[in-house]
């Protein structure tokens, strides 16, 4: 079952190989009709009603950036991550 699965993976390349040539080769732009513009419903995609995440951008201390970037990779998770659980936790435990 393996060799039959790294065959489509094979094929599934190849494929997309072929179709990024085609599209690099011809024009596409006749396939557009600018008096119909297609919406993500058209095509079977609905966008969520919110982000399900929002950038932020906080100044951290030296040292409590180095902290965090220690105890992330002591526990194998990005420093982001460990953020993100820290501060989670800590919002459950205030909310208790």
């Amino acid at each position: 079952m393996g060799a039959k699965i790294k065959k489509t993976k094979v094929a599934l390349k190849k494929l997309r190989l072929v179709e990024v040539q085609d599209y690099n080769q011809n024009d596409t732009s006749k396939n557009i009709n600018s008096k119909k513009p297609l919406r993500f419903e058209d095509i079977g995609l609905k966008l969520p009603p919110t982000p399900p995440t929002k950038v932020v951008s906080i100044r951290l201390p030296s040292e409590l950036l180095n902290r965090l970037q220690a105890v992330a990779s002591q526990k194998d998770v990005p420093y982001q991550a460990l953020i993100k659980i820290f501060l989670s936790d800590a919002l459950e435990e205030e909310a208790a």
